[in-house]
């Protein structure tokens, strides 16, 4: 893959997070019973940091758990014969509560339709609600966020990478385009 360019930096990220973090208290009002839970792995450390500027802000500390989707995904004979699972860390019961699922990006929807799958198997929830950093269109599935902090328009051959402190050693989002082979250009 090849970079095209890059999309956000550090500072950019931040900012998104904060504008996600009010929109979710704008719209969630009491923060009673609302929860968020990072989908592995980007969105963990994005949920983590839209936790810590809801604190910041408001003086509440909302619960963050992780949602494994391994066994959840509809392309497990696609990517191997043993998915790498991870294991959730719900330190909540999800039934009844408010969630809001917290990913990077949103493509297909297909991530977000597992992540759902793998709530209710943990639980009832009141209410689901999806907040991503980046909307790239291409929807594959009725699926639409709640929250996002950039809606990018993309081609079938471009990628979108979320790159975090935590998992990638920085944070911003990066543009690539795929190497055309030699069929494409038949």
């Amino acid at each position: 893959m090849k970079l095209k360019a890059q999309i956000m930096d550090a500072a950019a990220v931040g900012r998104c997070m904060t504008r996600i973090s009010y929109e979710i208290v704008e719209r969630e009002g009491d923060l009673d019973g609302l929860v968020l839970v990072g989908i592995h792995t980007r969105g963990v450390p994005m949920a983590k940091m839209v936790a810590e500027r809801i604190l910041a802000h408001s003086g509440v500390s909302v619960p963050v758990g992780i949602l494994d989707i391994s066994l959840y995904r509809d392309d497990l004979s696609t990517i191997g014969e043993l998915p790498e699972v991870r294991g959730s860390e719900l330190p909540f019961d999800v039934t009844g509560k408010r969630v809001v699922l917290v990913d990077d990006v949103l493509y297909t929807g297909r991530t977000a339709r597992a992540a759902i799958d793998a709530l209710f198997a943990l639980g009832r929830p009141q209410t689901i609600r999806l907040a991503i950093l980046v909307d790239r269109g291409h929807r594959e599935l009725p699926i639409r966020a709640d929250f996002v902090g950039k809606n990018m328009p993309t081609s079938q051959r471009e990628v979108v990478a979320v790159h975090f402190d935590e998992t990638d050693g920085d944070t911003g989002v990066y543009l690539y385009e795929q190497e055309s082979s030699y069929c494409d250009q038949k």
